[in-house]
This record gives C-alpha cells, structure tokens and sequence, in this order.
C-alpha cells in the first residue's frame, strides 16, 4: 500500500538562503500588486570584475534554486548537476552562476505559501495571478540587486525556457546569449488538458479545502502526488518507459494487488511520494495555470515574429527527438520567427529516447553542443 506520512514540515518550515527582499510593491502584468516579494535564489562560483561572466539558470515546472550541490530539502544533488560545477558545462571555475526560485514557487520565493503581510495569514489562493513575464521582471530585480548590467547568457529548459524566451521578448539588451531548450512560445490544448487533469487531481482530495489547508495543518497529498505521476509520464517517452519497465511484474500478495502490482506503478508511485516532500500544492496548480497562459505572441496580435523585433542576443535553441509534450515543430516555429528578424540563431534537434526529461539527463551531445556555444561565444 502506498504510504503517505504528512510532509509539510520540509517546505513550510525552513528559511532558505540567501535570499533578498524587495521593499517595494511589486506590480504584475495584470495590474496587480505584490508588497515586500522575496526571491530565494544560490549563486555558484564568483563573479569576475568586470561582471562579464554571469549564467542566470531558470528552473522548470517543479525545479528550484538548487540547480548543484546538495538540495537541503531532499538531500539529493541539485538538479542540473550533471552540468554546473568545476569543470563542468557551466563551468564555475570561468562562469558565475545564478538560480533563483521563480515567483509563485515554494522554496523561499513569494508564493502561495508565503504570508500576506496585509493580513499576516498565508495567501493560499488569496495570491495573484502571475505570469512568465512577471517571473523574469522579479528575476531583473535580483539581477539589478547583484549589481550586473549584462548576463554573459540565460538558459533554462520547459518552463525555465519559456523564462529564456521572455529575457529575449524584452531585456535582450541585458543579454548576450540566449539558449532555451526544449520549450515553446505558448502550450498546446493537449499540454493544458494534463496541467488540468493534474490539477483536478489536488482539488479532488478533500484534504485540499479549497486551498486553504494550511489553515487547518491539513494537506493534501494524495491529490498532489496523483498530479505529479501525471506530469511524470508526460516527462517520459513510450520507448524509455518500455526500455526501463516493460510489463514486468513485482511480488505481489493479495493485499497488494490493487495497489499496482507492475514496476512501471510502483516507480509511479514512489515520484508521487516524494515529491509531495518538496512541493506545495497551491503553488504547483498556480505555476501550471501560469504555464498554460502563457503566448508570447498574443501581445503581438498573434505575430510570434513581433516579439523579436529588437533583437540582439545571440540565440541557441535546442530540442528533443523523442519529446512529445514540447516537440521540434514547436522549437522550429521560433526558429522561423527569430530568423525572419534577421536574429543571430542556431538550433539543434538531440536524437535522444528519453524524452522531455532528456534536457535534465547526462545526454552527451547536449553537453558538447552547450559546451562549443559557450566557448565559442566568450571571445566574440
């Protein structure tokens, strides 16, 4: 049977650092406003002085501020460390890099979780509607904080490219390069139908309250954990799934059988149970919601070329054979509209069998291509 043993005191009870606060009200795409937001965010290796070699990393869906090292929450290895550390990709003996928890999120950035100061209780859904942009707006905050006119390059995958694209849209003066990977300028009906079935999944567990289980110390995490196995196959390709799981069965007993007694469940369940350690639900349905609405041709009356009319950032975009929630059509159509600016682009579509996961995995030809972009771009 599936064990779920409440987890809120990770995420609800520690102070991440360093983080810094803006001591003013924020204002938001929609005309709403944040007091006070906070950004959380780590820095790895050191700033150079004339601030030339600064990599700002925009994290995923349900990534954070600890991109390497060692997550405090989990325990575990950040999520890109297979890329960023001495001698690595990023490397953080040449380059300073930066990660920081994006608004709306639950690791120490201005979110649901976090506390109204006007009411001094937590925001649950009492928090605004954001949007891609407002999480680069509050990311150029921290970047102004830190004292760097210009970022050597912004790079991020899926939600973290979307970010990449917004820093094109509208700071590609603070920009020399740009590399977002396997993303797209707005989702499709089918990527918005499994952020809903994700979300209907939290919203059905009655533990959820209407948002407001904080409140009651209640939390719900069988909903939450149901939303991530979800997403979870949709990060997978049919041929990694049946490569690594097949039809193979584990020992089941009687007791077990409607638990799920093939292994493909079980590593299923094991996602859903552990991400449930780390992530907020509020903040997971908020930063869905934030993915599905985001067009970045819609201000452009639907011209995606529109956007990067004033571009002069040198562009790598990079996708994925075997992606199916954000295939190379989609990269192939921001190609079209960076190249009808005349925009210094490159693009490379990785065969891989991995799926969208494949940006966060040890891909060889990933980390050469990243490699000989970075490299080849610091003396130009």
């Amino acid at each position: 049977m599936v064990s779920y043993k409440n987890n809120m005191n990770s995420i609800y009870n520690f102070t991440h650092t360093p983080n810094i606060k803006i001591p003013t009200r924020f204002k938001l795409e929609n005309g709403k406003e944040v007091d006070n937001p906070q950004i959380a965010y780590k820095t790895y290796g050191k700033l150079n002085k004339d601030k030339s070699n600064a990599i700002l990393v925009c994290h995923a869906l349900t990534g954070d501020q600890y991109a390497a090292g060692i997550n405090p929450i989990t325990g575990k290895k950040g999520w890109w460390s297979n890329l960023i550390g001495k001698r690595k990709v990023l490397d953080t003996n040449k380059y300073f890099v930066i990660c920081s928890n994006v608004l709306g999120g639950c690791m120490g950035t201005t979110g649901p979780k976090s506390s109204n100061p006007k009411t001094n209780s937590t925001y649950c859904l009492n928090f605004p509607e954001i949007s891609i942009k407002d999480m680069v707006n509050l990311q150029v905050k921290l970047i102004n904080r830190l004292n760097i006119d210009k970022l050597f390059c912004v790079i991020g995958g899926s939600m973290g490219g979307m970010q990449v694209l917004e820093w094109g849209a509208n700071y590609s003066n603070r920009v020399k390069l740009l590399i977002p990977i396997a993303t797209s300028f707005r989702h499709t009906a089918q990527n918005i139908a499994l952020h809903e079935a994700g979300r209907q999944a939290i919203k059905a567990d009655p533990l959820w309250n209407n948002g407001m289980y904080k409140d009651n110390r209640m939390f719900p995490e069988k909903g939450l954990a149901a939303a991530r196995m979800i997403a979870h196959i949709t990060y997978m390709s049919e041929s990694s799934l049946s490569f690594k799981f097949g039809r193979n069965k584990k020992d089941e007993s009687l007791a077990e059988i409607f638990e799920g007694s093939f292994e493909v469940e079980n590593y299923l369940q094991y996602q859903g149970v552990n991400f449930v350690k780390r992530f907020d639900p509020n903040s997971y349905i908020y930063l869905t919601r934030t993915m599905d609405r985001f067009d970045l041709s819609e201000k452009f009356s639907g011209k995606l070329e529109h956007a990067f009319k004033k571009n002069i950032s040198k562009w790598l975009l990079i996708s994925f054979s075997s992606d199916w929630l954000f295939p190379t059509s989609e990269s192939k159509l921001l190609v079209n509209a960076l190249t009808s600016n005349a925009c210094n682009v490159s693009f490379v579509e990785i065969d891989s069998d991995r799926g969208h996961d494949s940006f966060l995995l040890k891909i060889p030809r990933l980390y050469s291509i990243l490699k000989g972009f970075l490299t080849g771009a610091e003396n130009s």
